[in-house]
């Protein structure tokens, strides 16, 4: 075995631009009385800040700070989280709770269960840590992309990204699967800012250990070549070893030359 390979979900297993990121601007444009609705691309700055993993927040965030544009002060406003979490997950995972009907459901998959076979053939252990529900995490990777119970740490199992916390626990219960694994490097796959620090922050808890960040192009960045560009030179800076276009490029062969690349000495945040 060459390495350990935890993945997160969204941007990078599931294509989330026209469903969780359409959530998120369908709720701020909601809670705003439809006087602002963010684009993509404001959706993305609010993300490179590295602390707006969980979408739910953000969606707050970005509701309160159209109302301080406005010269609103945040404790002149009486928003309701628990709302605009229930009013997001009305158009996330829809309106009936049994049999999802919102966007969720028509997810493009970036990802096959044969890439993961092919890892699995490689004798390469992976598993995936997101800040996804349980829920919404388990229905792309069991019912839509076929996998069987795969390891997964969700938002309900850890901290938010960056904190490293779940990305450990993932490779804990993998580590519960196969033998001496305890020494081997772990390379994190994701698309955000948060994903690259949260490899710079597992730096601090195992510095005695081979960790990797590998960021990959969500496909509403792929979409915008003007943007491409930054996008990448964000990651990079944030931790990232290498930027591909789509998960399935990370192959046994490129995580082998992988393990061999020396840190950047980016500092942990």
């Amino acid at each position: 075995m060459s390495a350990i390979v935890i993945f997160d979900i969204d941007g990078v297993i599931r294509d989330v631009g026209s469903s969780y990121r359409r959530a998120l601007a369908d709720t701020v444009a909601e809670f705003t009385s439809g006087a602002y609705r963010p684009t993509a691309i404001e959706i993305d700055r609010l993300k490179g800040e590295g602390f707006w993993n969980n979408d739910w927040e953000a969606s707050q965030e970005l509701i309160y700070r159209y109302f301080e544009s406005q010269g609103q002060a945040r404790s002149e406003l009486s928003l309701d989280y628990g709302q605009i979490v229930a009013y997001f997950q009305t158009k996330y995972r829809g309106t009936d709770p049994v049999n999802w009907n919102g966007y969720i459901c028509d997810e493009p998959i970036l990802a096959s269960l044969e890439y993961f076979i092919s890892l699995t053939a490689a004798s390469i252990p992976w598993g995936f840590f997101s800040g996804a529900t349980q829920g919404s995490a388990s229905y792309i990777l069991e019912r839509r992309l076929g996998l069987i119970a795969p390891v997964l740490v969700a938002m309900e199992d850890a901290p938010g990204k960056p904190d490293p916390q779940g990305l450990f626990m993932a490779v804990g219960q993998l580590g519960l699967q196969h033998e001496n694994i305890d020494a081997l490097p772990i390379i994190y796959v994701g698309d955000t800012v948060a994903d690259m620090h949260t490899i710079l922050n597992a730096r601090t808890k195992q510095p005695h250990r081979d960790l990797i960040a590998v960021g990959v192009l969500p496909p509403h960045i792929i979409s915008e070549v003007s943007h491409v560009n930054d996008y990448t030179a964000s990651l990079l800076q944030s931790g990232a070893k290498l930027v591909i276009n789509n998960v399935q490029e990370l192959t046994p062969t490129l995580i082998g030359s992988l393990i061999s690349i020396q840190g950047t000495g980016i500092e942990p945040v």
